[in-house]
């Protein structure tokens, strides 16, 4: 079953917490890489929401359980986790967001990002996948970061301001 690209804001968001985490977890394991505490931390402060955070948001919120990491901890974690596919980094918002989609490490990735309440959706995009990775080669050029941003209105939020 594939994951919706919005959550529905009552949506079961522990469940939703729980396979993220499973997933990396096994991802981690796979690859003989080590989701250490403070990966899981980070990563678990980004699945709080579905809303994109600053590195200096993640850190205010990972020392509400415990000790304040420094900075370099943080970016140390998110680089670890980016390079892992378990977050995406929101060029446009100078931002992070978990990554609660399974798809392969250098897929072209679409952030439907609202707008109004902040959430980010990612949408299936093998078509676009396809026609860019072609536009690409036929100019010689090899994409380093595939991500295209599309700011606008999600469907909860539309259907809020019209009720």
């Amino acid at each position: 079953m594939s994951q919706p690209v919005f959550h529905a804001p009552d949506h079961d968001h522990e469940r939703c917490t729980a396979d993220a985490l499973a997933h990396a977890e096994t991802l981690c394991a796979q690859r003989s890489q080590r989701l250490t505490p403070i990966r899981r931390r980070v990563l678990e402060v980004l699945l709080e929401s579905h809303k994109p955070l600053g590195a200096y948001e993640i850190m205010a919120r990972a020392a509400l359980s415990g000790a304040r990491p420094a900075p370099i901890t943080i970016y140390r974690s998110l680089d670890f986790l980016r390079d892992n596919g378990l977050v995406h980094r929101i060029e446009s918002r100078n931002a992070f967001v978990a990554c609660v989609n399974n798809h392969a490490t250098g897929d072209l990735v679409v952030f439907l990002i609202c707008d109004h309440c902040g959430a980010v959706g990612e949408a299936a995009s093998a078509g676009v996948t396809d026609q860019l990775k072609a536009a690409a080669r036929s100019a010689g050029f090899t994409p380093k970061v595939p991500v295209i941003e599309i700011g606008g209105v999600c469907a909860h939020c539309r259907q809020h301001d019209q009720g």
